[in-house]
């Protein structure tokens, strides 16, 4: 029934050719950008920068790389949201090869600390969200079985992950016809980590009743029903987990395990043994120093740990003990995401001016948690090997790379071996123009304004200035962003827009997520004219409808108004014809300079191009899409009226909607719109607490019989 790891996955692995699908032919500076990154990588380069401009394709473009030079893939991004966004854009290119997409799962995460000034212990306590655990382990058993594969991640690819050989040990392939005994089966599921359970299947669980079992794997929404009648395996169907009806009868079935931290009983043993000769090492450094309360914390928590993984294979921050398991050496670098790809596989970074910091950033802030919980007895020693990788470690793991941005920064300037300019976007349009007032009002002399004698009147000021230019934009049907420097300005100036009689909104981290999303797409349709905000109007945002740009007091040095911040901004205006970035600063600072050269530097080459080929850029347009307006659906907040279906409605209706909800939230989240798929489980919360106030439970999902399918 099961065989080696070389035999069961290596000598399987699906050799399969990456096939971009796209009606769009490179264009601009595209071709360029995919032929020298192509040769760059044939020729062994270690590291490649992409310098692409907003709008410029860059996606493509590596889309054309990856098909080109056919290596597995992995797409780096700074936050999920990017990262979803990239790997629904890959998986239109790529829709016949495997595209995953791996960032934490943790919905709500508070890390174990400690904080010996006020005695003050916090447990760990995290909100797993089920569907990116699922797409995670999607992630994990593609890149051990084929090689078409490009998996996008957040930095969460840098932290521990478990052993891909002790994962590998553990896979189960069953085939019909196979010689199978029904209890050493279920044995080796438990083993797996599978959970046995007579309700409902979810991931990572399995029902056994009699000849008939019935596993859900941890990466797939599929039920997989193995009748067995005698000692062998009969039949092998495929059932969608809601209806239950069958998808496709297979010949076989792989089974990969339910967590990524695996161990068999040999290494669990060793593992349990090294634990206990650490703990022994451990105690007696308390005891010699006369930390008693330390020494009997750290023995009552280690033993309750030992004790459960004895019997049961797991415990609770099982991760922390993750050195032992693993074999390693005291700071040797923990098994990560990396550690699944095969050792010729291509790394793309995106945003690489944001994500390179965020990686660099990862480990001391960790190193420095973990270390007090060691010292006051929360943890053993070999916690801190728990751990992100350091920089120099990702970037020794990683082999052949390219940085993509609109703006690198100095890593990518000093370790690049080639750096690949993409400034002609495809669609003809260029740099929005930018101009620079002053931020107080005075007298204009020495700063031109557009059009008129700056001379014949008084400047009033950077508030007055952009509401006048907003005014303009509106009555041509366009829209405008502004940036302040903090979020009470942003508020403060939303405020006072919205007394002067505009359609106005303010954004910041403060504005929940789906809001954010809300007055984005509300902006484009015209519920708002302009939109205020700090540091969220930067990477990112694709909206063509804006033609103008305030950058309130651009003249104070720092973050949100360095260079890289500032061509970041500038480059939100430039998928209109009639961008404009007016800029306010009362004096030229470096940052401000060199943005502006820099993207005057581009708007030249641009429009250069543009009359060589004969072309007039015209402003980008897109679908406006919302994810709530996705829904098509009434969410009323008193709870009145919920999709579509009245309070009064019938327990036998309110059923079928939680099933078809079911459906829509599942399929939702394969395709990556998490927000829609919350949603809609909120939906089908409040519909099933009404459900329960007229006596009755949800509905389960009907067990089908042996033949029954």
């Amino acid at each position: 029934m099961t065989r080696t790891p070389r035999e069961t996955l290596e000598g399987e692995i699906a050799i399969m050719s990456f096939n971009l699908v796209s009606k769009y032919q490179p264009a601009g500076d595209q071709p360029k950008a995919i032929s020298d990154l192509t040769d760059g990588i044939n020729d062994g380069l270690h590291r490649q920068t992409l310098l692409g401009v907003t709008g410029s394709g860059k996606t493509f473009t590596m889309a054309n790389v990856i098909q080109n030079v056919q290596k597995p893939t992995l797409v780096i991004a700074h936050n999920k949201t990017l990262a979803a966004q990239l790997c629904s854009e890959f998986r239109e290119f790529f829709p016949e090869n495997a595209v995953s997409y791996f960032v934490s799962y943790y919905d709500y995460y508070q890390p174990e600390a400690y904080m010996p000034r006020t005695d003050t212990y916090i447990e760990k306590d995290a909100q797993i969200n089920e569907e990116i655990d699922r797409l995670r382990h999607a992630a994990t058993q593609s890149l051990l079985s084929r090689r078409d594969v490009i998996v996008v991640a957040s930095v969460s690819c840098i932290y521990g992950l478990g052993s891909p050989e002790a994962y590998k040990r553990e896979v189960l392939h069953l085939r019909v016809n196979d010689r199978i005994d029904r209890a050493e089966f279920l044995r080796q599921l438990v083993a797996m980590q599978y959970e046995r359970t007579n309700a409902d299947l979810t991931r990572g669980h399995f029902r056994a009743n009699g000849d008939v079992i019935e596993v859900m794997p941890p990466s797939d929404e599929t039920v997989y029903r193995i009748v067995i009648e005698g000692n062998a395996v009969r039949e092998i169907f495929a059932l969608n987990k809601v209806t239950r009806k069958i998808i496709v009868q297979n010949e076989d079935a792989w089974f990969f395990p339910a967590k990524h931290f695996m161990s068999d009983s040999t290494e669990r043993e060793r593992a349990i043994r090294d634990i206990e000769a650490e703990l022994a090492d451990r105690l007696k450094e308390f005891e010699k120093e006369g930390k008693l309360l330390e020494s009997e914390r750290l023995m009552r928590r280690t033993r309750y740990d030992i004790e459960m993984i004895r019997n049961v294979g797991y415990c609770s921050g099982i991760e922390n003990y993750s050195r032992h398991f693993d074999g390693r050496r005291i700071g040797e670098p923990a098994h990560t995401l990396l550690s699944y790809f095969p050792k010729d596989f291509l790394t793309i970074i995106d945003e690489s001016h944001v994500t390179l910091p965020q990686i660099g950033g990862m480990f001391a802030g960790d190193q420095a948690r973990k270390q007090t919980l060691v010292d006051f007895g929360f943890r053993l020693p070999s916690a801190k090997d728990n751990r992100p990788l350091t920089y120099q470690e990702f970037d020794e793991t990683i082999g052949q790379a390219v940085y993509v941005s609109a703006t690198p920064g100095v890593v990518e300037k000093e370790t690049s071996q080639n750096i690949v300019e993409q400034i002609i976007r495809p669609t003809g349009l260029v740099d929005p123009e930018t101009l620079v007032l002053p931020v107080t009002a005075s007298s204009v002399s020495g700063h031109p304004r557009e059009g008129g004698d700056p001379a014949a009147s008084e400047y009033p000021g950077q508030v007055a200035d952009i509401i006048e230019r907003i005014k303009d934009r509106v009555t041509k049907g366009e829209r405008a962003l502004v940036t302040t420097l903090t979020k009470k300005m942003a508020e403060d100036l939303a405020t006072y827009l919205k007394e002067g009689g505009m359609k106005v909104a303010y954004l910041h981290s403060d504005v929940e997520t789906l809001d954010r999303i809300t007055i984005l797409s509300e902006l484009r349709r015209g519920a708002y004219d302009v939109v205020v905000g700090v540091n969220l109007l930067r990477e990112g945002l694709d909206l063509p409808e804006v033609s103008l740009i305030g950058v309130l007091d651009a003249d104070k040095e720092g973050f949100l108004r360095s260079e890289t911040s500032l061509i970041q901004t500038i480059g939100r205006a430039a998928r209109n014809v009639n961008g404009l970035v007016v800029l306010y600063a009362d004096k030229m600072t470096g940052s401000l300079d060199r943005a502006l050269k820099e993207t005057e530097r581009r708007r030249n080459i641009q429009i250069a191009y543009n009359v060589v080929h004969n072309i007039t850029p015209q402003t980008i347009i897109k679908t406006i899409k919302d994810i709530r307006a996705e829904l098509d659906r009434n969410f009323d907040a008193d709870t009145s009226k919920i999709l579509d279906i009245e309070i009064s409605a019938t327990p036998m209706e309110i059923e079928e909607a939680i099933r078809e909800k079911e459906i829509e939230m599942d399929n939702a989240a394969a395709n990556l719109l998490f927000e829609t798929a919350a949603i809609l489980r909120d939906e089908i919360a409040m519909l099933s607490k009404e459900l329960t106030g007229m006596g009755k439970k949800k509905p389960r999902k009907k067990a089908q019989g042996r033949h029954q399918v």
